[in-house]
């Protein structure tokens, strides 16, 4: 098994194993998407609309962000370990009480809950920086994320087989065995990787103005945010497309939902690839062209109407490619700008890009409302993926300013 070293690094920044980096991710993109074919499922058990259902997608995401903005300087001042493992328990504990809802309010509150295992994807990406340097720690990134992307190719296909053959309680059964796997890997195998921190958690906070005053840091942080809004998006409208415009069941869903991860690993595996030798300004251009284009020619066929559900599914393969190239170089970028505030910068990043996913997220849903297939959501998707574009060709002129 592969482990992350770094020879120059204090001996008491133990490194971890691949494995337990590729866990932490993907048990958090698990929380997040596993349970989406079953949304219509759930909309029927507490009696409430698609709507208000799908706000379990919106507010979780919503919350997701908002912890980010605490999870990073907390973890600077006291440690990656001890907040992952905390926000680990506090996700099973949560994730008890999604099970023991009776009504959609009371799901909802847990469900929000359920976003402390952000710790685990924000964190993980922190402990790569910790160790390496920033286009090293951007090929990194990509293969923890290659590594992880078969969960949300998995992920929803599972979904839709436990649902169909066990109820939608059955996913989220899951979730809670996935949460004590990954609380026992994290405290036999990751050790303390954070340069030890003098000051408060004040001190911490106030640092802020230092990254939200950096042109480069915003740019990185918001190329990311747009390119993963496309999929954000796509989280939020998809399971309404398919069983509503395309009439597709939870388990079929469930099969064709992880379209995207199939783009995403082969995404993440180009980055872990040439990142070090391309830079990663350079990889996060191509990747957000990429799904600018690929998004625009489903917008066209969709238009004239060559629409399908094996043509919209398959085109959202080009989501994931372009957010697999994208996403680990950009993440790198941010964590670079400031890299003694590497926490506090994968903290603020990651709430950008929640936060705006969990927008994006909401928009979808309220867009589709209005009738129109599925061309409203591509719509949204395609305006995201070329805000992205601007963002990054924005900051390598930044860059160039700087260099020159």
């Amino acid at each position: 098994m592969a482990i992350l070293t770094d020879p120059q690094a204090h001996a008491t920044r133990t490194p971890p194993h691949i494995l337990t980096l590729v866990a932490l991710v993907g048990v958090s993109t698990l929380a997040m998407n596993v349970f989406l074919p079953s949304l219509p499922t759930m909309a029927t058990y507490f009696s409430a609309d698609y709507s208000l259902i799908q706000l379990s997608v919106g507010l979780y995401l919503g919350v997701n962000a908002v912890l980010q903005l605490f999870v990073g300087p907390i973890s600077d001042r006291y440690g990656r370990r001890p907040v992952i493992l905390s926000g680990i328990v506090l996700f099973m504990l949560a994730t008890i009480g999604c099970l023991m809802a009776t009504s959609i309010e009371v799901f909802l509150f847990f469900r929000m809950s359920q976003a402390a295992i952000v710790v685990a994807m924000v964190l993980s990406r922190a402990v790569v920086r910790d160790l390496y340097p920033q286009d090293k720690a951007a090929s990194m990134l990509g293969y923890v994320t290659m590594g992880m992307s078969i969960v949300p190719m998995v992920g929803p296909a599972v979904g839709g087989v436990l649902e169909a053959q066990f109820g939608w309680q059955s996913t989220f059964w899951l979730l809670l065995g996935a949460g004590a796997f990954l609380w026992v890997l994290t405290y036999t195998d990751l050790g303390e990787t954070a340069p030890k921190s003098e000051g408060t958690f004040r001190d911490q906070v106030r640092q802020y103005p230092e990254l939200l005053t950096s042109r480069r840091f915003w740019g990185y942080s918001i190329a990311s945010a747009l390119a993963s809004g496309s999929f954000f998006a796509y989280l939020g409208g998809a399971p309404y497309v398919g069983t509503q415009v395309f009439g597709m069941d939870p388990a079929t869903l469930g099969i064709y939902f992880g379209a995207p991860a199939v783009g995403y690993l082969i995404g993440n595996g180009i980055s872990g690839r040439f990142s070090q030798q391309m830079g990663i300004d350079r990889m996060i251009l191509i990747g957000a062209v990429g799904l600018a284009a690929g998004l625009t020619v489903l917008g066209g066929l969709t238009i004239f109407g060559f629409t399908s559900h094996l043509v919209f599914f398959g085109f959202m393969t080009f989501v994931g490619l372009g957010n697999g190239l994208v996403i680990p170089n950009a993440t790198a970028g941010m964590l670079s700008v400031k890299p003694h505030l590497a926490g506090t910068a994968s903290g603020l990043g990651g709430a950008l890009m929640i936060g705006g996913g969990a927008a994006l997220s909401a928009v979808a849903g309220w867009l589709l409302a209005f009738g129109g297939g599925a061309m409203p959501l591509i719509a949204l998707m395609i305006a995201s993926a070329i805000c992205s574009v601007v963002a990054i060709g924005l900051t390598i002129r930044r860059n160039r300013q700087l260099a020159g």
